[in-house]
């Protein structure tokens, strides 16, 4: 006999106390191991509408709801006795008539409303609004997966009320209807299906089989949202599809890009049992969460996680170079602008600083020049700056004496080391790693995907990325294809996004443009983006001083703790760390307990998040709070001020959107983002 767990038993395991969901557990371990034992007491629920629905005694006041038949036990939900008892008369489980697929329906109850129209008392009516599927049948409805009773309602429904009627909807029913709402075409459903509808596609979104108790362990340890072994089933495609090439996937925030990158890993490591398998991003932060992550969705599978290396790209090119003898002196940002100015004024060169640090960031390191000739001829995207001939010697002049003091000190930049390791790596017919992939690609620079290039060598399956172009806030753009990266053909958006909800996600989209390409053409179409589930509407505060925006933030904080939101599912964030004793005030008026994160830690278990932007990648809270968004601090005046040349400011302004855009996308449910008066510009974008 199958056990299955559900969403909905997830869902509401975690909104009971630790000691009852302890007692939970150890039910649910006993029905695994022999749901018939006598000792369970067991009650069918008569008056429920699905015959299959019983009640599991947990205590005396905790009921779990099954769903038994000859062939399964479906776990559920659970709750106190009465508020368990009454989720069940209103659902039941039933195989779709026209997919196949396993559903777990909310009965639709209809209420019939009396009006008398009394003119006296009344206004005239208003006009009825269109119904938004007005253009749909029932039988293309049905093909989307919506419940036969649910029909009437999605046929009736316009723009008042159709977030609320999708909510009554499974998963890929209201898929498919915000894909038709907003113009698009969703996804061929599968119809007809004729296996075992729990193991319908569509059905593996809310519904697991269970093999063992170690599974059932995992899947009861973590919350359901958190829980990375599950897959939808057009991430499913991308982590097992065969590529002849370099792929992506791409998406916006909340999509999923990560989940399908540890899958992906997974995936090759065990087609592949002799295989070494990286598994990389650009922060240590991040890498921290992927460790966590990973480790969740093998659980005790140690032959696979042996043979998966996670690491930040700086600590892999270190452990590279480590195993060849290598000891790198890495130069620390400060030092090398204090060696490029102090050289600026030994030529006595005109161009300011600003300039002369970005041409050799986005030229000469970045693109390993190392000749006059090379400079001379090296494509200089993105700089608008004209250089004549005669103006790039002497420039020459000063990057090969900047080159030549870094070597007499025994020094070297981050893109030096990656340009070693590639060089030397091509002399050897043994690679460290068999496959490699990518997160947050977006902020891989020109040198370190030039090492991958190298990695990959062309080979199938070699090198997959995921990564979004809006969250890009560390590197300039550049061409993959000339690096030796061609993505295209093989790069693939992400378009349901699980974490953010329609409201947040709306809202916060309206910072970047509906579509962004890459320098070699590869669009990410953003507007066919949609939420799977809905939330409050976005706050954006504006207040004329800092003790205003203050007591707006506590005010708000309050109220989500009254509503049941715990300290650690708060995040807040601001744009550098000069506003970092801004938020501190601010939490401390709260009597929330909080804890800075730098770029060793993750979010803490028991206290709200405080962080920079930058370091917001990889976080996710119930509730975001993104505060201290004042005019000349986003977008920054310091960068502002630094830029080299027309093409900077316009890139500078685009990254900030990207941060300001990463941060609000941290929030599931709730997000206030605040200011003092004059206010960031994007505030304005924002609110539109």
């Amino acid at each position: 006999m199958n056990v299955i767990i559900a969403d909905t038993f997830q869902q509401s395991l975690q909104q009971l106390t630790n000691n009852e969901q302890k007692a939970v557990k150890t039910t649910a371990f006993d029905l695994q191991i022999n749901p018939a034992h006598p000792s369970f007491q067991m009650h069918r629920l008569e008056r429920a509408k699905d015959a299959h629905f019983w009640s599991v005694r947990v205590n005396d006041d905790i009921r779990i709801i099954l769903h038994k038949t000859d062939l399964s036990i479906l776990l559920c939900y659970v709750n106190h006795h009465d508020a368990a008892y009454q989720w069940a008369m209103r659902r039941k489980i039933e195989q779709h008539p026209r997919t196949g697929a396993a559903q777990l329906v909310e009965i639709r109850e209809r209420v019939e409303e009396v009006v008398i129209y009394q003119p006296s008392l009344v206004a005239a009516p208003t006009p009825a609004k269109p119904a938004i599927f007005r253009q749909q049948t029932r039988d293309s409805l049905l093909n989307y997966g919506v419940p036969t009773e649910w029909l009437d309602d999605v046929l009736a429904a316009t723009d008042d009320n159709f977030l609320d009627v999708l909510l009554h909807l499974p998963q890929e029913a209201s898929e498919a209807l915000m894909e038709l709402a907003i113009g698009g075409t969703p996804s061929k459903p599968i119809v007809d299906f004729q296996g075992d509808p729990f193991a319908h596609p569509d059905a593996q979104r809310r519904f697991r089989v269970l093999n063992n108790v170690e599974e059932l362990e995992r899947a009861l340890e973590y919350p359901w949202e958190q829980w990375t072994v599950f897959l939808h089933p057009v991430q499913r495609q991308f982590v097992e599809r065969g590529y002849n090439g370099p792929a992506r996937v791409a998406g916006s925030a909340g999509t999923g890009k990560t989940v399908v990158a540890l899958h992906r890993a997974v995936h090759l490591a065990k087609l592949h049992p002799n295989s070494q398998i990286l598994l990389a991003t650009f922060s240590p932060t991040l890498a921290n969460a992927l460790h966590h992550k990973l480790n969740r969705l093998i659980g005790n599978e140690p032959a696979i996680r042996e043979r998966i290396t996670i690491a930040d790209m700086h600590e892999l090119a270190l452990d590279l170079a480590a195993e060849h003898g290598l000891k790198p002196q890495i130069i620390e940002p400060a030092a090398l602008e204090q060696l490029l100015n102090e050289l600026r004024q030994q030529h006595q060169l005109s161009y300011n600083l600003s300039f002369l640090s970005s041409e050799w960031a986005s030229i000469v390191d970045a693109w390993n020049v190392q000749t006059w000739e090379a400079y001379r001829d090296v494509p200089r995207l993105g700089r608008k700056t004209r250089i004549g001939g005669k103006q790039r010697e002497v420039l020459w002049a000063y990057f090969a004496e900047v080159r030549q003091a870094l070597h007499e000190r025994g020094l070297q930049t981050w893109s030096m080391l990656w340009y070693e390791l590639a060089a030397l790596y091509a002399t050897i017919e043994q690679r460290p790693y068999d496959f490699a992939i990518i997160d947050e690609a977006q902020d891989l620079d020109v040198a370190e995907l030039h090492f991958l290039a190298m990695l990959g060598n062309q080979r199938p399956d070699s090198l997959f990325f995921a990564g979004d172009q809006g969250q890009r806030i560390f590197q300039q753009p550049f061409s993959w294809k000339q690096v030796g990266v061609d993505i295209r053909g093989r790069s693939h958006t992400l378009t349901i996004n699980y974490r953010t909800s329609h409201q947040i996600r709306s809202q916060a989209d309206q910072l970047l443009p509906k579509s962004i390409a890459d320098v070699d053409g590869n669009r990410e179409e953003r507007n066919h983006t949609i939420s799977v589930f809905n939330g409050a509407p976005p706050q954006i505060v504006v207040s004329n001083t800092i003790a205003a925006e203050q007591q707006a933030i506590v005010e708000w904080l309050q109220e989500r703790q009254r509503e049941g939101i715990q300290a650690h599912e708060i995040g807040v964030f601001v744009r550098s760390a000069a506003e970092l004793a801004r938020a501190e005030a601010t939490l401390q008026a709260s009597g929330l307990p909080w804890q800075v994160l730098d770029q060793q830690l993750t979010a803490p278990s028991n206290a709200t998040a405080l962080a920079t932007m930058h370091l917001a990648k990889g976080l996710e809270f119930r509730a975001v709070v993104v505060m201290a968004c004042d005019d000349q601090v986003i977008p920054s005046q310091a960068r502002l001020n630094s830029a080299a040349d027309e093409s900077d400011i316009g890139e500078i302004y685009t990254t900030e959107r990207h941060l300001l855009y990463v941060a609000c996308t941290r929030a599931r449910d709730h997000l206030l983002v605040t200011g003092v008066a004059p206010a960031s510009e994007f505030l304005d974008d924002l609110e539109l």
